[in-house]
């Protein structure tokens, strides 16, 4: 094998395939970046078995060829090389690999390239297109409502529900619920619900950075999803279960609807959360009346805090308390100048919407406190 290529390009492209590399590897090979120079690419490819990464860059291919290179090493050296372009060569009865650029010159160890499981389209599998600022408003409006907790691994991944000229996603820690919904042309399959790790939506919502719009063509099988896209291509596995029936926890009514400034009422909380971060909950308290909601927090072994934002109230005042966190994460992905907070009791979920997006909905539980 032999290649010439950018070395920013053979950068990124280390960079997108470096986070499917295994951190500690069931196996050694699954450390190593797999390489394929043909016909003017150099494809590469990573996976640890639960997500996989296939990248292409441009190459000036002298000599075609497979080899599988340790990932760790190879990308800290092609991150440090002086050069522009990167020469990178090997002889298929050396056990080596050479790169070199402008003064510089690495001989690195290469691994089997038989024993790598190397990644194949998947076979089988239904599919549809999705514009990629499409998919990728809904991962961003909902996956950062998953649960960290791999021992509920249903709840550390996104429902994705497909049907006739519509798309949802949704996610929840038990606590709490975002779910976001788009339409989709041109879809004609069955109805379909599947559970993606919030691992792989986080790696494709990172990938998704054009400028240039396209489309994102995803195939679903029935124990893994794929996801390709100018020169990458993810794959996963799904997770199995049953998500819970989010239509459930969606109140179907409320008594009152405040109207907030989204960038002062976060502000107000976090600062607030500041003294309520001590504790295991962060518990913030809010108080909605006469035209303003009172924001408070209280730590025995650290102190108080309060601030008051006005807002519009319609309906009954209420008073209320929330993790903090819960409501400073999705404020985070309110795209619109203000928001609505709907209520009704203060042991009642809350809906956060925004003024300008309908379909998107954002359900947090509140927290029992003495007043």
């Amino acid at each position: 094998m032999k290649f010439n290529c950018s070395k920013n390009d053979l950068i990124q492209a280390l960079q997108i395939a470096g986070r499917a590399v295994a951190t500690k590897p069931q196996t050694p090979i699954l450390s190593g970046i797999y390489m394929k120079a043909s016909e003017g690419t150099l494809e590469l490819q990573a996976t640890d078995y639960e997500i996989g990464v296939v990248c292409k860059i441009e190459a000036d291919v002298e000599e075609e060829g497979i080899l599988v290179a340790p990932g760790r090493y190879f990308s800290e050296v092609s991150r440090n090389l002086p050069g522009n372009t990167v020469t990178l060569t090997n002889d298929n009865n050396d056990n080596t690999i050479h790169i070199s650029s402008g003064s510089a010159h690495f001989t690195l160890l290469k691994m089997n390239s038989e024993e790598f499981p190397c990644i194949r389209p998947l076979n089988n599998a239904s599919h549809f297109t999705i514009r990629d600022t499409v998919l990728k408003k809904l991962i961003r409006k909902t996956s950062f409502a998953c649960a960290n907790d791999e021992t509920r691994l249903i709840f550390t991944g996104c429902l994705l529900e497909l049907e006739e000229e519509a798309v949802r996603m949704a996610a929840t820690n038990t606590h709490r619920l975002s779910l976001d919904q788009e339409v989709l042309e041109g879809y004609e399959g069955d109805k379909k619900q599947v559970i993606i790790p919030a691992r792989i939506l986080g790696e494709l919502e990172h990938g998704l950075n054009s400028d240039i719009p396209c489309d994102v063509t995803v195939n679903i099988s029935y124990n893994e999803i794929s996801f390709s896209f100018d020169n990458l291509y993810l794959t996963s596995r799904l997770i199995e279960g049953q998500f819970p029936d989010y239509h459930r926890v969606i109140p179907s009514d409320f008594k009152t609807r405040v109207t907030i400034d989204t960038a002062a009422f976060m502000a107000a909380v976090n600062r607030v959360s500041l003294i309520a971060r001590s504790s295991e909950y962060n518990i913030v308290k809010l108080d909605f009346s006469m035209g303003q909601v009172h924001i408070s927090s209280n730590s025995p072994e650290i102190g108080h805090a309060e601030e008051t934002v006005p807002v519009v109230i319609d309906g009954p005042d209420v008073q209320i308390a929330f993790n903090g966190t819960y409501i400073t994460d999705v404020l985070k992905h309110v795209d619109t100048k203000e928001f609505y907070l709907s209520l009704n009791e203060s042991l009642n979920p809350a809906a956060v919407r925004e003024t300008e997006d309908e379909a998107f909905i954002y359900i947090v539980t509140p927290v029992r406190v003495s007043r």
